[in-house]
């Protein structure tokens, strides 16, 4: 009996190692698989969270820069569109004062060349009547001209006084005209309706 129990109690100690064996391998299988997974989360082992953390940073910092760049460049070239634009405004508007007249220039080359025949014809003709009409055509053409480009005459004469069309140069007494334009001197002018001469004229008051 005694050898029975001794037995017994072997067989159970063999178990007891064979247990402890069996959690020492597990333990050892679960240390390598640890090990693996720290393998495959990272790599280097020598970057650590922080240094991930830094190097996300710096991409999203070049990113800035470089969309900052994009915008700086934008801007130079719109400031640069602008000057451009700005100089031909201004070779355009002096163009265009410095040709302004060209038309109406062209216009009166028609009646300068009139002008000059009435010259020439006065020069070789003695006959007034003949001068007198040559002079006459030559001033209907300038006016007809002058009215087709927008010129229109004012008439003042026999009209009230008008500070904003008129400039009175004198006044002279006369009776029942007081207030009146009783002469012009120079006429006003409209170019479109719109006034660029007031008429010089004067003016009646009481005797």
């Amino acid at each position: 009996m005694f050898f029975k129990k001794k037995k017994d109690m072997s067989e159970s100690n063999n178990d007891n190692t064979t247990r402890a064996n069996e959690n020492t391998d597990k333990m050892s299988q679960n240390e390598n698989m640890d090990e693996v997974l720290a393998n495959i989360l990272n790599t280097d082992d020598s970057i650590s969270a922080k240094d991930l953390v830094s190097e996300g940073n710096d991409e999203e910092i070049e990113k800035l820069q470089a969309e900052i760049a994009d915008l700086k460049d934008r801007h130079l070239r719109q400031i640069a569109e602008f000057e451009n634009f700005r100089r031909r405004q201004a070779k355009e508007k002096v163009e265009l004062i410095q040709t302004a007249g060209r038309d109406i220039i062209e216009s009166l080359l028609v009646v300068l060349d009139d002008v000059d025949r009435a010259e020439k014809q006065q020069e070789n003709s003695t006959d007034p009547v003949a001068i007198k009409e040559g002079i006459a055509l030559v001033f209907s053409k300038l006016r007809n001209i002058m009215h087709q480009k927008g010129l229109r005459k004012m008439e003042a004469a026999g009209e009230d006084f008008n500070a904003d069309l008129h400039e009175a140069i004198t006044e002279i007494p006369m009776p029942g005209k007081e207030g009146k334009v009783v002469d012009v001197l120079e006429s006003g002018y409209y170019l479109n309706d719109k006034l660029i001469r007031f008429a010089k004229v004067i003016v009646g008051k009481e005797a």
